[in-house]
């Protein structure tokens, strides 16, 4: 299997996140993806390719411009009105405030554009997450020229990022814009299986009208659960997209039974698809470990995903996404792909 990578993501490296009422040292940290990589080239998994460069418009084929612009200027705007140190919002246009004007302040234009006080804003954050859309697209980009499967080690993640909105770590969605980079490159439907713990609120809202892309995840329920306000059994798509997103809510103390009940029914939905190629968010949250969440997955349960997805027997394309038991990501994530393989 070909692994896409770079040190780039190195430079998104932010003091702490406002969780659980502290400020925090962020659990979405540059370890994370150094731990992958390393256990992918201790597992001999396959050669590990530097990202191509694909510029910006692939992001604009899902990303709002104005919010890209925002992206590409706010550390600077940051620095000029308040010095270097991390951005982050102070305040948003909830219920009834007015959402339709954007502030000129910076921290205005903050609380505009993000959902969530835990996703700092810092002097590498652009470089970063642009260089984690170039890793997804150049796995894209592998597959559609006849590569079986890719794995993009995409960090900062990008699940929980809509069209002009950040938040959960994410600012620009990687496995979105894969996906939208597949039906522009000839494929007539793609799918999109979010394996992450936490709902993939963004990659949902942006294929929510849309028939092309099947969206299915399984995550955290959200009365339990962040996002809390999206994820939920009746959320089945609208307009054109009505019937293709389906979520599978799980409570607190999920096992693999449970889980693999989930999956198994997922991938029933993705069978009936006849997808072109197929995207796995692939978050290894649900572990039994991991510190910010309530799955009870174990090592050997994560061997089992991997082969499960295998049985589809697609065009796989893995992009990196949560887990937060720094130690044991890198296993966990091996393992995945491992499985996958071994069942290929």
């Amino acid at each position: 299997m070909l692994t896409i990578y770079s040190d780039t993501h190195q430079r998104h490296h932010a003091a702490a996140e406002l969780i659980d009422g502290k400020m925090l040292p962020p659990f979405e940290m540059p370890k994370r993806a150094f731990l992958v990589h390393d256990a992918i080239k201790n597992a001999q998994m396959g050669s590990v390719l530097e990202p191509d460069d694909f510029g910006l418009a692939p992001i604009l084929r899902v990303h709002d411009a104005g919010y890209v612009h925002f992206l590409q200027t706010a550390w600077q705007h940051w620095v000029t009105e308040h010095g270097e140190y991390d951005a982050l919002p102070l305040c948003w246009p909830v219920r009834s405030m007015r959402g339709d004007r954007i502030p000129d302040a910076i921290d205005g234009k903050l609380g505009y554009y993000s959902f969530d006080a835990g996703t700092p804003i810092t002097a590498g954050t652009w470089d970063a997450i642009t260089t984690a859309v170039n890793i997804a697209l150049t796995g894209q980009r592998l597959i559609a020229k006849g590569e079986k499967t890719a794995f993009a080690l995409c960090r900062p993640p990008g699940h929980h990022a809509a069209q002009a909105m950040f938040g959960g770590y994410c600012f620009l969605n990687n496995a979105a814009i894969a996906a939208q980079a597949f039906r522009d490159s000839g494929a007539e439907r793609v799918a999109i299986l979010d394996v992450d713990y936490h709902h993939g609120n963004g990659t949902q809202a942006i294929f929510y009208d849309r028939a092309d892309v099947l969206f299915i995840s399984i995550h955290g329920h959200p009365a339990q659960e962040y996002p809390y306000y999206l994820g939920y059994e009746d959320e089945p798509g609208e307009g054109e997209g009505l019937g293709f997103n389906h979520n599978y809510p799980l409570r607190w103390g999920s096992d693999w039974d449970v889980y693999g009940a989930a999956l198994d029914s997922a991938l029933q939905q993705i069978e009936a698809f006849q997808p072109d190629a197929l995207v796995i968010s692939l978050g290894v949250d649900t572990y039994e470990q991991d510190p910010i969440s309530r799955f009870r997955l174990t090592r050997s349960d994560f061997l089992s995903l991997g082969g499960a997805i295998a049985r589809l027997k697609q065009p796989t394309l893995f992009v990196l996404e949560g887990g937060y038991a720094v130690e044991d990501i890198g296993l966990n994530v091996v393992n995945v792909l491992q499985g996958f393989e071994d069942a290929s």
